[in-house]
């Protein structure tokens, strides 16, 4: 498998995980800094080494070894070294489809719905985690690679998670606010305006910003890259070219693409293809 190099000592390795639809990165970073991005999957790290800091809910974070990083779909987030040594991390990425299926009502499981904070010091928890993260990709031991996957992620709901107040009169507001997002979603590939979701919503600019965010967790454009990067890595794992991807999913060109690409994942377009397809 390769990795992609910035510095001796940055590197990041992806490959699919356990279940399907996730993701695994495992990963060291020193000068690299993840800008503010977001995620549409669940986003579950664990930290192996050295102190990661970053921003998130508005506060700043510190995560030591063996702390649990744990982001809600939509939550912006950046991340950098905390020490001169940097910090290293595996991190999944899980789909909602997952999450649902770790709370199923029907087997008598009570889960909540989205984690309560972004960072825990769980040290059961944190061995539970270490010990899937390891078995993924162990020869002829998928089926415990799943089991001990799915446990982790089920119990960190249950120990760690919050249930959301219910919208009551916010429900007219949130439709609005989905209008958006699925608009957004449509017209990823062109050059969108704050004056465009504006009107699609009805409210002026900035209470759309404003709304739009209190939702999601994120404004705008940040849920846009978002959407454009998901879009991209669907379209190379096709077999798109790199140059006809950036166009087709609403970067300027492949350099726009590659810089917004890595300062989210954390790789170059290409590097994560090559990783993704080992």
């Amino acid at each position: 498998m390769r990795s992609a190099v910035s510095t001796p000592q940055d590197w990041a390795r992806f490959r699919p995980g356990a279940l399907d639809g996730i993701t695994l990165m495992n990963a060291h970073f020193t000068e690299h800094a993840f800008e503010r991005h977001s995620h549409e999957t669940y986003s579950v790290g664990l930290t192996l080494s050295g102190v990661q800091t970053f921003h998130c809910g508005g506060s700043q974070h510190a995560s030591l070894r063996g702390d649990i990083i744990l982001f809600n779909p939509d939550e912006a987030h950046d991340g950098r070294r905390g020490t001169r040594e940097g910090f290293g991390y595996a991190m999944l990425y899980v789909p909602q489809q997952v999450m649902d299926e770790c709370r199923d009502r029907e087997a008598g499981i009570d889960a909540a719905v989205h984690f309560a904070t972004p960072l825990v010091r769980d040290a059961e928890m944190g061995r539970a985690l270490y010990r899937a993260i390891g078995a993924m990709g162990q020869a002829q031991e998928s089926l415990r690679a799943q089991e001990l996957t799915r446990t982790a992620l089920t119990r960190l709901l249950q120990r760690h998670g919050e249930r959301p107040a219910p919208p009551g009169g916010r429900a007219a507001g949130s439709a609005r606010m989905n209008r958006v997002r699925d608009y957004l979603c449509a017209h990823f590939d062109e050059d969108l305006t704050v004056d465009a979701l504006a009107r699609e919503a009805g409210l002026s600019r900035v209470h759309l910003t404003r709304a739009f965010a209190r939702q999601f967790g994120v404004p705008p454009h940040l849920y846009l890259n978002a959407v454009r990067i998901r879009r991209a890595q669907e379209a190379m794992r096709s077999g798109r070219p790199l140059a006809e991807v950036a166009l087709a999913c609403g970067f300027a060109d492949q350099s726009h693409f590659s810089r917004r690409f890595k300062g989210s994942v954390g790789l170059s377009p290409g590097a994560w293809l090559r990783q993704m397809q080992a």
